[in-house]
């Protein structure tokens, strides 16, 4: 049994840690390269919808006749939508099956994205990029449940550090190519290139994603049922201690996307080009750790590492907020830090989603909706600080995200405390009967 699992892990690449007995098994190993691209394409949505439009964001206000805060509104707006939405597509594909409503929900955001290209005004904008963000939500919370229709544990943070490994190409590409879009087509270019790579991401999944839950395994309670469920979720002290935990982290996160394009374009003078360019580099941060983390979960436990990740994303917290104060290192001072911050989602966002999420493997799509739904609309609820008076300022920026990053540090240890014993059983069955402990 130990020789055979070992040589499924041997030549199956992406899929190396995947439980012998999983529903995966079926698939052939190119076809589950294919299924794990393409959940890592939808990862992306919310990544592209938001980093295409960050080198864009002062030239709509100028085009649009709007203040700084009324456009990072938008973003903020979107966010809200992001958490929001995943509210509505768990307990649906729960139910529906994920792949109907994941298909709802592409047509959904490729609609938005043409309305927004056409938006006459910064509040249109700002409504839409609502609708946009609830179907955007779609490709976080379905593909996050269907991976734990397939795996539990260290192997579902192995598959999910997939997903963000690829997902960590988004930023690189699409800050690139917000630029690049911003230079032909002004500010509603990037709009363009996302209604463009909705419909190919429509395309993706009528033709090769297949359903991961069966009609059996389904629940016909509804939105009832799922209010139920998320009130079972709430009572879980360990499960709430990881989702507020994320919700801190999205906060530091958020500021940094919503502020760091004002802060740099505006006080250092950088130009839409060259911000993109230090977009991409934070991008390939964190991909290289998305990748660290996946080989180095063969070692350590997933809680493990995202303690590491979380102390690095509040001492760089700290850092920025004393490079803002003081003006020290220049524009370095806040360049060095972010890009820390940025590749520490590479490892904390797998790890933490995996935690999470193998609580209740019974109901993954309410809790996946649930855990991303809380995390993202807190975070986005903490957007507007950054803004306030109607202009942007590194302040402000670096206040919310030490705040955020030391908040999340100390809940995360709260909460590890309260889930010593715990013990989460690895899915390899000559793993799992060695009883090593995942959370």
């Amino acid at each position: 049994m130990r020789v055979a699992a070992r040589d499924l892990r041997r030549h199956d690449g992406l899929l190396s840690h995947v439980d012998a007995t999983s529903p995966f098994e079926r698939f052939t190993p190119g076809r589950r390269a294919v299924i794990i691209l393409i959940f890592g394409g939808l990862w992306t949505l919310g990544s592209f919808a938001t980093d295409l439009f960050l080198p864009a964001m002062p030239a709509a206000a100028d085009a649009l006749g709007a203040s700084e805060s009324a456009v990072a509104l938008s973003v903020t707006t979107f966010l809200i939508g992001l958490g929001l939405g995943q509210l509505i597509a768990g307990p649906v594909s729960d139910g529906r099956g994920r792949r109907p409503t994941l298909l709802a929900g592409l047509v959904v955001f490729t609609a938005s994205a043409l309305v927004c290209i056409a938006a006459p005004s910064v509040e249109v904008l700002i409504a839409m990029r609502l609708v946009q963000g609830m179907a955007a939500a779609f490709g976080l919370a379905i593909p996050n449940a269907m991976v734990t229709d397939y795996a539990r544990g260290r192997d579902a943070a192995r598959l999910f550090s997939w997903i963000v490994i690829i997902g960590g190409v988004a930023p690189l590409v699409a800050s690139l190519t917000g630029a690049q879009m911003l230079g032909l087509l002004g500010w509603r270019g990037p709009f363009v290139a996302l209604a463009a790579i909705s419909v190919f991401a429509l395309v993706c999944v009528a033709l090769w994603l297949p359903e991961s839950l069966p009609r059996e395994r389904r629940s016909a309670g509804g939105v009832r049922t799922a209010l139920r469920t998320m009130a079972r979720l709430t009572r879980d002290g360990s499960f709430m201690g990881y989702t507020f935990t994320g919700a801190f982290i999205y906060m530091g996160f958020f500021a940094y996307l919503g502020g760091s394009s004002f802060v740099f374009q505006h006080r250092y003078g950088v130009s839409p080009t060259t911000y993109s360019l230090l977009f991409a580099v934070n991008a390939v941060g964190m991909l290289a750790a998305g990748q660290a983390n996946h080989r180095l979960l063969a070692r350590f436990s997933p809680r493990s590492l995202l303690t590491a990740g979380l102390i690095a994303f509040a001492v760089a917290g700290v850092a920025i907020l004393v490079s803002a104060l003081t003006g020290a290192l220049g524009l370095w001072g806040l360049a060095i830090p972010f890009f820390v911050i940025v590749a520490g989602m590479g490892v904390i966002l797998p790890d933490l989603t995996a935690l999470a999420l193998s609580l209740h493997p019974e109901v993954a799509g309410t809790a996946s909706a649930y855990f991303g739904g809380l995390r993202l609309g807190l975070g986005a609820l903490a957007m507007p600080l950054i803004g306030i008076g109607g202009t942007v300022t590194a302040t402000s920026m670096a206040l919310l995200i030490a705040t955020a990053g030391v908040a999340a540090l100390v809940l995360f240890a709260a909460t590890a405390r309260r889930t010593r014993g715990q013990r989460v059983l690895l899915d390899l069955p000559e793993e799992a009967s060695s009883d090593v402990p995942v959370a």
